[in-house]
């Protein structure tokens, strides 16, 4: 097996059939791949549709929900690929994207994890696909607007990594979990997913240990996905339109995303950093978890 392709799905119903259905439409070139679901306890019968209008994928079905990392582990365990891809089930792949970067990662041995262009709705790209870790200065100088007003500093921007030239293969510190291909390899060396995480940070997570691993991070914008992005969570502005998540998903996607961000510190920086600046740094991700709740709430 070439190819491994797991999706994790929440109630994801209409958005999964078109995923898959780009996935067969693909020009595999003689690749092997396989498909695998992972759901996590879904209430819109995505179980049900995915057995009856796609056969041949393997399903896993969960009577909870797990969380994308721990999801993702039950893939990692059903797979055979040599190379795993994490695909959002709001994601479409284009015809060649999947054999081209299979053959980058057969190009490139030292390549733990890459990422294609991930184009949203908007035709932007997912800034998420092309990050740099959130180090205090990094996260300060983007959530302060700093990174907007200085797009390309390497100063001001560290976080897009804004500096680099988009329409070039380049590696960077970190991409996005919505389109992850993942050497089998690289993936056992650090163990897989952390599952201290719920849902969202656990991709920068993942990315970081490749690194510390001295795994390389690519990102290939030759070939390109379409992204909703945010379909689960119901979170994100630009999807919250057509996202099927009620109030309580919002919640409890809301507390994930900054109860990551002081995991990530935690395990990563605490120890780097002066105790009053670890101090600030929660003190403040506490303040914008309980601003964007009141967002969401209203």
């Amino acid at each position: 097996m070439d190819i491994s392709i797991i999706i994790v799905s929440y109630n994801t119903k209409e958005f999964i059939d078109r995923c898959i259905k780009s996935i067969q439409k693909s020009d595999f070139k003689k690749i092997k791949h396989e498909i695998i679901v992972v759901d996590n306890a879904s209430s819109d019968q995505s179980e049900e549709f995915i057995k009856k209008n796609f056969p041949t994928v393997k399903l896993v079905e969960n009577k909870d929900n797990l969380g994308f990392a721990k999801a993702c582990n039950q893939g990692v365990r059903d797979s055979r690929g040599k190379y795993l891809l994490f695909l959002n089930p709001d994601a479409q792949v284009n015809k060649n994207t999947l054999s081209y970067m299979s053959s980058f990662m057969e190009k490139n041995k030292d390549v733990g994890a890459s990422t294609c262009f991930i184009k949203l709705p908007s035709g932007e790209l997912d800034n998420g696909a092309h990050r740099g870790f959130p180090t205090p200065w990094n996260a300060f100088s983007y959530f302060s607007g700093l990174n907007k007003l200085f797009p390309k500093s390497k100063i001001f921007a560290g976080y897009t990594m804004g500096w680099l030239n988009l329409r070039e293969q380049h590696e960077v510190d970190s991409i996005v979990g919505a389109f992850m291909m993942v050497r089998r390899k690289a993936g056992d060396d650090i163990g897989w997913w952390d599952e201290d995480y719920f849902f969202y940070g656990e991709d920068i997570d993942f990315c970081y240990r490749l690194k510390e691993k001295n795994w390389k991070i690519y990102f290939v914008p030759e070939v390109s996905v379409f992204h909703h992005k945010g379909i689960s969570g119901g979170i994100k502005k630009h999807s919250e339109h057509i996202s099927t998540a009620d109030l309580q998903t919002k919640i409890i996607a809301t507390n994930a995303r900054f109860n990551a961000m002081r995991i990530f510190y935690k395990k990563h920086y605490r120890e780097k950093y002066p105790k009053l600046l670890t101090w600030l740094v929660l003190l403040a991700v506490e303040a914008r978890r309980k601003t964007a709740l009141k967002s969401v709430q209203k």
